[in-house]
């Protein structure tokens, strides 16, 4: 790895294993779709959907899984679909270069604390019962640890323009914070992207020992 790390509590880095966190990861958010969407299982009458997704007034009742669980429920196959693609595309490449244990933290980590701070905002704005799904928060993350981890590799944004990574990324928090300002795509939780991306960027601060802003300086020089 190029990025050093003190023995500490923050910073103690993992052996290197690499075990395909990221097609465990897939297969289980496959696994929940079928048992929310397809089968509709319920919990003493109340469908899964209602115990696994991210509802803020749940939590507040002891529902405190749902942190977690929410990163797994997906509202349609569509939805389903482009996440798997998507973390496949990005959690594959950050798995190989960091190994599975490093790679699951960082996945957890983001989603978990991204899922907190958007529900805390959502709290405070008064919209307690809104429910937030899906894997895309920590995918978030995992795009924007790909432009950190490789900043010189390239994407095709929306498919056909051709960008170094830093620069998409910052497009596409562009793109989430105007989302949410003016309250566009709706039905999209453009807070729960953001605040992912939010401790993505602290995470390599904190445990990589590595600033992203001087990353995303040097590769533009290039």
């Amino acid at each position: 790895m190029f990025y050093p790390m003190n023995n500490n509590i923050f910073n103690k880095k993992f052996t290197y294993t690499y075990c395909s966190v990221c097609l465990y990861l897939v297969m289980l958010n496959v696994l929940v779709y079928f048992a929310v969407g397809h089968f509709k299982f319920s919990v003493k009458g109340v469908p899964l959907i209602y115990w696994l997704g991210l509802v803020p007034q749940m939590v507040k009742h002891g529902f405190v899984w749902q942190f977690v669980s929410y990163m797994f429920v997906h509202v349609d196959f569509t939805h389903l679909l482009f996440n798997m693609y998507a973390l496949l595309m990005f959690g594959m490449s950050c798995e190989r270069f960091l190994g599975s244990r490093e790679f699951l933290l960082f996945y957890l980590v983001t989603g978990v604390l991204g899922g907190i701070l958007s529900s805390a905002v959502n709290t405070v704005g008064g919209m307690s019962n809104v429910m937030i799904l899906g894997a895309s928060g920590p995918i978030y993350g995992l795009l924007f640890l790909i432009s950190v981890l490789f900043p010189d590799s390239r994407i095709l944004l929306f498919f056909f323009i051709p960008m170094k990574m830093p620069l998409a990324v910052m497009i596409f928090m562009l793109i989430e914070v105007l989302s949410q300002v003016f309250g566009t795509s709706a039905g999209i939780s453009h807070l729960v992207h953001l605040s992912s991306i939010a401790i993505a960027w602290i995470y390599c601060l904190v445990r990589f020992r590595i600033s992203p802003a001087k990353v995303w300086r040097e590769s533009f020089r290039k």
